[in-house]
């Protein structure tokens, strides 16, 4: 028998109950599932670290958006990913989340690089019975959202930092160039020489910051 112990994380009970009753149903007939859940990043960090001495998770599911901790220093289910690869690195770890922004897609592989990356909006039940399967034999499981993100930006001949990738999500989000300084480590004069860089690389021809995000767009970055 395979026993297998799970960590399920959203703020959503109802959504974690969807979970469970998914997988206990269309588990293999080899498989015993033990799984745990929480609703915030607290109650999360305490079952991590008993199981970090007891008996690791083989998975753990990660809603983004979560109640930060007491202490201030968990304020996601990013952070609680990068603990489990901190105390428990052969757990696997599948993000769930309803952001949909090509920047957040990208920041989070990069930052994560999870087993599994699932968009709510994607889910149905038999794919996350599939995605389970999958992950837990030969990882990873890319929902239907994020592979297309990340097929457009592999096929596109554009190479687009981190720095560069923010500044466009945080243009799309309508922040003004002049306050960008307050989300980026720049000042003003470099973050004009990136943007003037960034219109030349998508061909903005008249030299608008709404065209940047539009071209910008259509090839994936945003």
């Amino acid at each position: 028998m395979q026993h297998i112990h799970i960590l399920m994380v959203d703020d959503h009970p109802i959504i974690i109950e969807g979970y469970q009753n998914t997988l206990m149903s269309t588990k293999k007939e080899n498989q015993i599932l033990r799984i745990d859940t929480a609703n915030d990043c607290d109650t999360a960090n305490q079952l991590l670290q008993r199981a970090a001495n007891e008996k690791p998770y083989d998975i753990c599911f990660f809603d983004i958006s979560l109640p930060s901790s007491s202490d201030g220093k968990l304020t996601s289910g990013e952070d609680l990913a990068t603990l489990t690869r901190d105390i428990m690195p052969n757990a696997k770890i599948v993000i769930l989340t309803m952001f949909d922004e090509s920047y957040r897609v990208h920041s989070i592989i990069k930052d994560i690089n999870p087993d599994g990356f699932l968009i709510k909006s994607d889910l149905t039940s038999s794919e996350l019975a599939e995605a389970f399967q999958h992950i837990m034999s030969s990882p990873p499981y890319y929902s239907s959202t994020v592979s297309n993100f990340i097929k457009k930006t592999v096929t596109t001949d554009i190479y687009v930092d981190d720095v560069n990738r923010k500044i466009l999500h945080l243009l799309s989000q309508g922040v003004r160039t002049v306050t960008l300084r307050e989300h980026i480590n720049l000042s003003l004069s470099a973050i004009e020489k990136r943007k003037k860089q960034l219109k030349l690389l998508f061909s903005v021809e008249d030299g608008k910051d709404e065209t940047l995000i539009e071209n910008a767009r259509k090839k994936g970055f945003i």
